[in-house]
């Protein structure tokens, strides 16, 4: 039912604790937007520059907007008093829950937000702190607050602040809700003004996604709530408050099971197993059943399908189909209403959202999108939702909500030109996530047998069970048995010995075929037999490169405890890695919503123009892997033979070498790197054949590429992914020293999926 309580990828309690723990406590840092270098940044940033905009703003509170953070943050508030499905635990132990939900508005909308924990059960202190925040934020998103005290705090603190305020586990649900019924609804050939609508769950959740339905046509008579007492209807006074009495209907029925009984539409947000087969069975023809209990429906799909096979069943769970997800809702929601300086977030816009939702669910789904589930998307009975990393997302639910605002008069700047703005939204997202989630989805399609070769590392081993739990495929890894199991125990990780396969030269049945092969590849570079055996029976990566060339293993991944140069000279007797083999390392750095691929970062030590050009298109053969159109700029101290070097001709050169080839894509130099990434500082260079900003770039040794990559993860904290080894028929990529239990998954993945793979 909502985003944080969803059933995935296993995860272990250990697992769990290390990921909010390193490298450091928590999941977000606050980074300044602005340069804080110099004495005048600092004049500008404080006293004496800050009190201009201080005076502008007295004068004109909205001008806040435009100075400030305001108009792009929000504040997620709550007191724990509901927290997940764990209850009352108090204000201090939701905060990993704010922390993420905080990271979800950032990941999804590009929104700032910051978590707020206020240790109070009084309402009305509760409310008073937050009015008095007012000024600091553009919306208010109240989490995991108890009822009834959240229907009491939202609406008190909607009239009196003039920003949004939205309790997501009632409005967000309900929104999700709403677009998988206008979709069901749609497929059933039923209209939501005639529907017979029972809700099993009388909290936030249910009396919010019954309110939204009616203000979307539902009719009050048609719609029937329950509780764990039955039915509420007029004249009870059991368990009862004004906001169930505002449902309650004229009836005789007095139980779900009553009720059900030819019902078009079930809504369960109350507990497993409360709706049994024969309830389902009574329904009408086509019956909706949205079964939103967490972690466990109210009834499974497998279960309602077996005696009702034309019904279509939504969850809140990820391993279903039709996943009613908060995280469709509320960063889209947000971004919007606060696009337009929203004074509030209303019914309209709600329902704008849940339209834009069901329409976006009817239209084709982006083959990545597709390759990221596992399976063909189509509008129809298992996909009536969206799902939730489907990237048009950012550009089509905000505008929709945009337009709601200022139709309805909360809006206190309109937007003039909303092609602009929805293309702006494109532009904002950063790709490193949609990147890394492409990749992993192909891995995953493909369920490698993975080969892990440094099994006595623990960031080897805790990636390799990552690998295994998160249904990527199978983890092979390289070690000694029982050095293996002490270290997945020191991990915590010490069910994981039985999940695991561990191979060793000791324990395989095949080194008869590895000797024969490793000596016949290198009997004629002065290796004797006995050599070629004690390099296959003692080096792990050998022997690992030996499993891949035998087929005992789809892919491999490697290289965390030993210098690159070291692995690839090893595992160079089993494959051809060599530059003339046509080997080229590419690295991509991501920083600030860009992406650069930078080689040769691994093979080539001083490459000549024609190797400069075989790295070319090794980068773009990548580039195109992550789904980027290549442009490729031969980067020099010099732009176009100014100032004229010797040591910059070859990069000048190199693109003469692609013209007699004739790749289909761009590719200009050589140039220097502002040049090459700065469309200003090309426009001085009109004859220039790159359209926009590079994004291969191609530097004239190892050492300069080398240099380029880690100043800018270590100066400028860039995302880097790779080397990544391309140009080579094998699935084999090799991790640095430094890589995280991430980096190498990452790594991993990209073996799998081929990317860098010459078929």
């Amino acid at each position: 039912m909502n985003d944080k309580t969803r059933r995935g990828a296993r995860v272990t309690p250990e697992e769990a604790l290390a990921y909010h723990k390193e490298p450091r406590p928590g999941k977000y840092d606050i980074v300044a937007s602005k340069s804080m270098t110099t004495q005048r940044d600092l004049s500008l940033a404080y006293s004496p520059g800050v009190a201009v905009p201080v005076q502008v703003i007295a004068e004109h509170p909205e001008a806040a907007y435009d100075y400030t953070t305001k108009g792009n943050m929000v504040a997620v508030i709550s007191n724990g008093t509901a927290i997940l499905g764990l209850g009352n635990l108090g204000a201090l132990a939701s905060k990993p829950v704010m922390e993420g939900k905080a990271v979800l508005f950032k990941r999804f909308a590009d929104l700032n937000a910051i978590d707020i924990e206020l240790d109070t059960e009084d309402a009305d202190e509760f409310i008073n702190a937050v009015r008095l925040m007012g000024p600091t934020f553009g919306g208010i998103n109240l989490e995991d607050i108890k009822a009834p005290e959240c229907f009491i705090i939202e609406q008190r603190l909607k009239e009196m602040m003039d920003i949004p305020v939205f309790h997501d586990d009632q409005h967000g649900t309900a929104v999700i809700c709403a677009a998988g019924l206008l979709n069901a609804l749609e497929l059933s050939g039923k209209k939501i003004e005639d529907v017979k609508i029972v809700l099993n769950g009388a909290g936030a959740a249910g009396i919010a996604c019954l309110e939204l339905l009616k203000s979307m046509g539902a009719q009050h008579d048609n719609c029937i709530m329950c509780d764990t007492k039955g039915v509420i209807y007029q004249g009870r006074t059991e368990g009862m408050n004004q906001w169930k009495s505002a449902h309650a209907v004229k009836t005789d029925l007095r139980t779900l099971e009553e009720a059900m009984k030819g019902c078009d539409v079930f809504l369960g947000v109350s507990a497993k197993g409360a709706v049994t087969q024969d309830m389902v069975m009574g329904m009408a023809d086509n019956p909706v059943i949205f079964a939103m209990a967490n972690p466990d429906p109210e009834i499974t799909p497998e279960d309602a399908h077996a005696v009702r096979p034309d019904a279509i069943v939504a969850t809140g769970r990820s391993d279903y189909p039709n996943q009613v997800n908060n995280v469709l809702g509320f960063p889209y929601l947000f971004r919007g209403a606060l696009d337009v300086h929203a004074r509030a977030i209303n019914d309209e816009m709600k329902i704008a959202c849940a339209e834009a939702l069901a329409k976006l669910a009817r239209e084709d789904v982006p083959d990545e999108v597709a390759a990221a589930y596992g399976r063909k998307l189509q509008f129809g009975r298992d996909y009536i939702i969206p799902t939730p990393f489907d990237p048009r997302l950012i550009h089509v639910v905000p505008p929709a909500v945009a337009r709601a605002g200022m139709e309805t008069g909360v809006a206190r700047r309109p937007i003039e030109d909303m092609a602009a703005y929805t293309q702006s939204l494109r532009n904002r997202m950063d790709p490193t996530a949609a990147i890394l989630r492409s990749i992993h989805a192909r891995a995953k399609q493909k369920q490698a047998r993975m080969i892990f070769a440094e099994g006595d590392d623990p960031r080897i081993l805790r990636a390799a069970v990552a690998w295994q739990r998160q249904g990527m495929g199978q983890a092979i890894v390289v070690g000694r048995e029982s050095d293996v199991k002490e270290k997945l125990e020191s991990a915590g990780l010490t069910d994981a010995v039985r999940e695991l396969m561990v191979v060793n030269a000791a324990n395989s049945r095949h080194m008869d075929a590895y000797h024969q092969f490793l000596y016949s590849r290198l009997q004629r570079q002065g290796v004797d037999r006995e050599d070629a055996e004690r390099s296959a029976n003692r080096d792990r990566h050998v022997f690992a490169a030996l499993m891949l060339a035998h087929g005992h293993g789809d892919g491999l991944v490697t290289g965390a405890t030993r210098k690159s140069a070291h692995v690839l000279s090893e595992m160079g007797k089993v494959f051809d890695l060599r530059p003339q083999d046509g080997a080229v390392g590419v690295t991509a750095v991501l920083h600030r919503g860009k992406i650069v691929l930078i080689g040769d970062t691994l093979v080539h030590e001083w490459p000549e123009a024609e190797d400069l050009a075989d790295i070319a298109m090794r980068g773009a053969q990548v580039a195109r892997g992550l789904g980027l159109e290549p442009r490729v700029a031969f980067l020099s101290f010099s732009n176009f033979g100014y100032p004229l070097s010797e040591r910059a001709i070859k990069m000048a050169e190199a693109p003469k070498v692609l013209d007699k080839r004739g790749v289909d894509f761009e590719y200009e130099g050589e140039m220097t790197v502002d040049v090459a990434l700065n469309m200003d500082s090309a426009a001085r260079y009109p004859f220039s054949r790159l359209t926009g900003p590079a994004n291969v770039l191609v530097v004239p040794a190892r050492h300069s590429a080398s240099i380029s990559v880690k100043l800018m993860q270590e100066m400028a904290g860039a995302t880097v992914i790779g080397p990544i080894l391309t140009g080579v028929p094998q699935a084999i990529q090799i991790c640095s020293t430094t890589s995280t239990v991430n980096d190498i998954l990452n790594m991993a993945a990209i073996a799998a999926g081929g990317l860098g793979q010459v078929k």
